[in-house]
């Protein structure tokens, strides 16, 4: 038995959600004020045709319903036609039932109010300006039902609808004004809440690794120190004429090597602390950070291209920086070292830094969660690499996304912000 997909949770989905039940309850309460009209009122209608519009929203509601069950999700223009559709429907029944004498000729409001706090600028003046045309047009032509006010054949707009047809003008201005610069201020808080959280929790995780390697760091101190002591007595009981000396001696660099990078680790990082970013030549800072991973890496083969554009691109870097962009080149390289394609571009206020490798691309269950914490694509990977590139990043304010790549690959995209150049 198949399974039913979970319905899309973005914005717009739950508004359309809301929006047919909205329309739901207000075409049920329109044919129930029909009913009372037709039927205690004794008001001379269309019936049929009136009958018809609303089953015509009805069958629309159900579309909607049926809709809302796809996993594709809504999108503004969708969303505005709905909208559009609900103003034909309600220029139809109020055409036959009285036009702008019908008292509810001011449900227009309804459709502009919502598109005003969910809608963007251009689209809820759109939906302002088809009530207001909807809304003129009624005040020409209509079906007149003799119950909702004296129709004058020679002076049909009295001076009580025209007032209300200017309070229904400046009414949808102002609504379509205001409400949309509420709605998104209140858009425009909650993103900046959520980027707050969002920077404060991975601090929190940044924070939680660095005392973990200082930690770890302080305890390697003495096993490495144990380690220094029993190598060099081992070297002075080794025959003298033996090879073992030579291996002795290696592992005594070695070791000499760990102590004094961690001995290193602290003061480096009080000194990355304090120093300012530096501006640089992105062609040649990224050509020096290139260089560097090929030394370390000696078993890739790259291409380096650079855009073909009129300047010079700046960003302002330092260790840090380095190190993030390497770790990302050695992922690509652990993906697959051959043909990796390096690309340095830049615009108006951004430079822009593609990886692309020919590895076995992004899952995209995970692909969503890189960076964000611990979750590596690596067999054998912790993903602390890159959650820290990201926080790295992040610092500087630029990011870093991570797609297939049509043709196969991981492409990898850093935009980083562009500098002036220094003086």
């Amino acid at each position: 038995m198949p399974t039913t997909l979970p319905l899309p949770l973005s914005t717009p989905n739950r508004n359309l959600v809301r929006l047919t039940i909205v329309r739901g309850i207000t075409w049920t309460g329109f044919l129930l004020a029909i009913i009372v009209g037709v039927e205690l009122l004794a008001f001379d209608l269309p019936v049929t045709a009136v009958v018809s519009v609303i089953i015509a929203m009805g069958v629309l509601n159900i579309a909607t319903w049926w809709r809302l069950g796809r996993p594709r999700a809504v999108t503004h223009l969708e969303y505005l036609l709905h909208l559009l559709a609900d103003i034909a429907g309600l220029t139809l029944l109020f055409y036959f039932s009285g036009g702008s004498t019908n008292p509810f000729i001011t449900y227009y409001l309804v459709p502009v109010t919502i598109a005003a706090a969910t809608l963007p600028w251009r689209h809820a003046w759109i939906i302002a300006a088809c009530s207001m045309a909807g809304y003129t047009f009624l005040m020409f032509s209509y079906y007149p039902i003799p119950q909702l006010g004296h129709i004058n054949s020679d002076n049909p707009l009295s001076l009580h609808i025209l007032g209300m047809w200017l309070n229904f003008g400046l009414s949808a201005g102002l609504v379509t004004f205001f409400i949309y610069k509420m709605a998104h201020a209140l858009r425009s808080r909650d993103q900046a809440l959520s980027r707050t959280r969002e920077a404060a929790l991975r601090n929190e995780q940044v924070l939680a690794v660095a005392t973990q390697a200082a930690g770890t760091a302080h305890e390697l101190g003495t096993p490495l120190s144990t380690m220094a002591v029993l190598l060099k007595e081992m070297q002075a009981d080794a025959p003298p004429d033996s090879g073992l000396n030579e291996d002795i001696d290696l592992l005594r660099q070695q070791v000499d090597v760990c102590k004094s990078r961690l001995q290193n680790l602290v003061s480096n990082a009080d000194r990355r602390r304090m120093a300012e970013p530096e501006v640089l030549n992105a062609e040649s800072w990224l050509a020096g950070v290139v260089q560097r991973w090929l030394v370390l890496r000696p078993d890739v083969s790259h291409q380096f291209d650079v855009a073909e554009k009129r300047g010079q691109p700046w960003l302002a870097v330092d260790a840090t920086l380095d190190q993030a962009l390497m770790n990302l080149l050695n992922n690509a390289a652990d993906a697959n070292p051959e043909q990796i394609a390096i690309r340095l571009d830049w615009q108006g206020d951004s430079v822009v830094i593609d990886i692309r490798d020919h590895g076995p691309g992004v899952a995209m269950s995970i692909a969503d969660q890189l960076g964000e914490t611990f979750i590596s694509t690596k067999s054998k990977g912790m993903g602390i690499g890159l959650f820290l590139t990201h926080a790295t990043i992040n610092r500087f304010g630029g990011g870093v996304s991570l797609y297939n790549h049509p043709e196969g690959g991981t492409l990898t995209e850093v935009t980083l912000p562009r500098c002036a150049a220094p003086h």
